[in-house]
């Protein structure tokens, strides 16, 4: 490098100028100084590089001298040549470490700005680490700058501009180029919500943030994982993928603790916490449990060696503790219990609107005996993950659900947009001037409309994987093929394989199954496939429904571990109870007198009761 002095006319602004192509910035700061005693620090400049023939220097940095210099000799004032400091000719990485650096020393870039520099560098060569070296900054640093480079040039622009926050732009590098499309739409209608800030990162990843450090399995070579450079974490871009992964290490760490001997390991279901102080710690040898919950954002906790209050106070006696033999493996998933519970609840209670008398009889045994939901309380129907999620929420089932809603919300004057109907009651508790409101409302309609209302909250309040909905589904007599059908979520559960070679009997015959026994769970799946769609040759199918499905439920195996199915024993046994006793052959029975008998209509077939 060589100092010189230069004439105005012969300096240009380099497109290695970190504002290169901008508009002329404010120099009246400067102005009054280089009026007065004309530009005392020097010009990094480099010689042309497009034509040896231009005699021109072009500057790197200090493009605000040189304009205020202009606008002094446009004065009429000219403190001559310019103090110029030159450097070799060809380096461009050089050129743009200059301008950058006399940036730096002066005020600190626009993040869009020093990403559009750094790119340079980048594609000059330098990499993250020299980078950091040149400017004396972290490489962290230099890499959330890079990290703007994911972003559409409508976004960089919009937040260049000041009208999106920093937390949404650092959000929106983790997010795909679709998703950013999507984004930019939301933001530019202004009758739509726009997620920003924490809400833009859970609405990036389906609702769930799910952080790589809470994975139970190997993510090494896991795809679909982003960094988060401005969170210092990494998350799973797929929930979907990442349950299917971490629901199958609970399944593993679930049987690797029955095979160490513990007489139990429980799994609470979604929506259900594991309080401590409601147990007493026990070990391993006296009965103790082990109790895994999985929380929305994949931590999972495991809690071992515990057992109810009662039987600690056993333990307390020196009486032992009856734990029964070791649980045998059950043959589904609790991902697969999670999707049998949520659709035949999406059929129970669909089909409970066509049958008043039965939800009036059930809402009143609510009301008597008390349920896990009676509060009132709706049930959330929450979903293990995003594909069972998705499966339940448009099955026939909840569809019909939920336009029934709609209107019962219309009827009361409620905003049809609302998820629930008996949210509208709990806001009212305790509020007697709502309450009032709302008696008053049911007043003045008729007995038929009230019935439509009650069937809705008693169906809000029928609790996912009760008994309540075995005994319902049985008594209206719910048939499955009506509200469903085999989906990809469905498939996905579907993992044991004496339970597949059973499926593929049910569907495509014996002969098929025993010929592909030995055959892997994807081949036994595909063939299930083709039959229910009727394709590759293979005859159609229609209107199967699994076992666990139907009503009553039944399991495939001697194993157990069907939910639904110990639940219908439970039903079972009920009816059994209720059931009229043999009369006593010894006893006196006086006989009424004989009537003449009445003609009556023949009885309902079940199909025609349920379309009743």
């Amino acid at each position: 490098m060589k100092l010189a002095f230069i004439e105005h006319d012969k300096l240009f602004v380099d497109k290695t100028n970190m504002h290169y192509g901008r508009k002329a910035p404010d120099v009246s700061d400067i102005q009054p100084s280089i009026r007065k005693r004309g530009v005392l620090i020097p010009l990094v400049v480099r010689p042309a590089v497009h034509d040896h023939n231009d005699d021109r220097q072009g500057i790197v940095g200090g493009r605000r001298r040189w304009i205020a210099n202009g606008n002094v000799l446009a004065e009429g004032i000219d403190h001559g040549p310019l103090p110029c400091a030159i450097l070799e000719e060809g380096d461009d990485a050089a050129a743009i470490e200059a301008s950058m650096i006399e940036n730096f020393q002066r005020l600190d870039p626009d993040e869009v700005t020093r990403w559009e520099t750094f790119a340079k560098l980048v594609r000059e060569g330098r990499d993250t680490a020299d980078i950091a070296e040149t400017f004396g900054i972290p490489e962290l640093m230099v890499a959330r700058s890079l990290a703007l480079g994911n972003l559409l040039p409508r976004i960089r622009n919009l937040y260049r501009a000041d009208k999106i926050d920093r937390a949404s732009i650092q959000h929106l590098t983790l997010a795909s180029r679709k998703q950013q499309t999507v984004w930019l739409a939301l933001f530019n209608d202004p009758k739509q919500w726009t997620p920003r800030g924490r809400q833009l990162k859970e609405w990036l990843f389906g609702g769930a943030c799910i952080p790589v450090k809470n994975a139970l399995f190997d993510t090494e070579n896991i795809k679909g994982i982003k960094p988060d450079l401005f969170d210092e974490d990494s998350y799973f871009a797929d929930v979907r993928d990442f349950w299917t992964a971490q629901n199958a290490a609970i399944d593993a760490r679930r049987d690797a603790y029955l095979d160490a001997g513990w007489s139990d390991v429980v799994i609470i279901p979604p929506g259900e916490i594991f309080r401590s102080y409601e147990f007493a710690k026990a070990g391993k040898q006296k009965g103790g449990r082990v109790y895994i919950k999985a929380h929305p954002n994949g931590e999972v906790e495991f809690h071992e060696g515990y057992v109810t209050e009662k039987e600690a106070k056993k333990i307390a006696k020196g009486e032992a503790v009856d734990t029964g033999l070791k649980a045998p493996r059950p043959e589904i998933t609790g991902t697969m219990q999670n999707y049998i519970d949520l659709h035949r609840h999406a059929a129970a209670r669909a089909a409970l609107t066509r049958h008043p008398k039965v939800a009036l009889r059930l809402m009143v045994a609510h009301a008597v005996i008390g349920s896990s939901l009676w509060n009132l309380r709706h049930d959330w129907q929450r979903a293990n993950n995003d594909a069972v999620r998705e499966s339940f929420e448009t099955c026939k089932g909840e569809t019909e659900f939920d336009a029934k809603r709609r209107a019962v919300l219309a009827l009361l004057g409620f905003d049809p947009e609302r998820k629930i109907v008996v949210a509208q009651f709990d806001t009212g508790r305790g509020d007697e001037s709502g309450l009032v409101a709302l008696f008053l409302r049911l007043l003045e309609l008729p007995e038929r409309a009230v019935m439509d209302v009650l069937m809705i909250v008693m169906g809000e309040t029928l609790a996912v994987g009760s008994a309540a909905v075995e005994a319902v589904g049985g008594e209206i007599g719910v048939d499955m093929a009506r509200y469903w059908q085999a989906d990809d979520a469905f498939f996905e559960c579907v993992r044991d394989r004496e339970v597949l070679t059973q499926i593929v009997a049910e569907v495509a015959g014996d002969t098929v199954a025993a010929a592909n026994a030995n055959e892997k769970a994807a081949t036994m799946k595909r063939i299930v496939r083709d039959h229910l769609d009727g394709a590759n040759g293979r005859a159609k199918v229609e209107g199967w429904t699994p076992k666990w499905l139907a009503f009553p439920p039944a399991a495939y195996t001697a194993r157990g571990g069907v939910g639904t199915v110990e639940k219908a024993a439970l039903v079972a046994a009920a009816r059994a109870e209720l059931a009229p006793k043999p009369a006593d052959p010894g006893a006196v029975v006086a006989l009424p007198a004989p009537k003449k008998p009445k003609r009556r209509k023949p009885a309902a077939s079940q199909p025609e009761r349920e379309a009743a």
